[in-house]
């Protein structure tokens, strides 16, 4: 199976940005990899996990939910410490603290196998995105998974 991957965010994107971005990927599984599948604000409130999952229905887009990918409360507070010591707002942040790293690797990435991904998808599965909140990679734990899919199963990569 040959699968082109790619990751996606939803800050600093509008609504209709983030949608177009999609379909202009020409994504056919969409991937939620966070724990809490609620965003703040309404200005994100189309990422919100029902009115997501009705949109990427209507665009044609599957969508599924990896909650065992998601960073644990714990691993998150490890990064929530990290960004206040070096007093950086979670929405400014462009990389993840290296003790956030190690224990999601450790925590979470170690216990994962792919397999269990490609089970999930169907077999007509061609582009497929990772998706949680952060605008850019480096400062999401999507960019981690995707790593590791590149490397355990070859996957190109590609952040939108």
């Amino acid at each position: 199976m040959t699968i082109q991957l790619k990751t996606i965010g939803v800050y600093g994107l509008s609504e209709e940005d983030f949608f177009d971005t999609l379909q202009t990927a020409e994504v056919d599984t969409f991937i939620d990899i966070r724990q809490r599948r609620g965003v703040r604000g309404s200005a994100y409130a189309f990422a919100n996990s029902q009115r997501l999952q009705a949109r990427l229905e209507s665009l044609g887009i599957r969508y599924l939910h990896l909650k065992e990918l998601a960073p644990t409360l714990a691993v998150r507070r490890l990064q929530d410490e990290a960004d206040k010591a070096s007093k950086t707002a979670k929405r400014q942040r462009t990389t993840l603290g290296e003790v956030f790293v190690d224990a999601y690797r450790t925590q979470i990435l170690d216990q994962f196998d792919p397999q269990t991904l490609l089970d999930q998808l169907p077999a007509n599965a061609q582009v497929i995105v990772l998706f949680c909140v952060e605008r850019q990679p480096a400062a999401c734990h999507r960019s981690l998974v995707a790593q590791k899919l590149h490397q355990t199963l070859g996957w190109p990569v590609e952040h939108l």
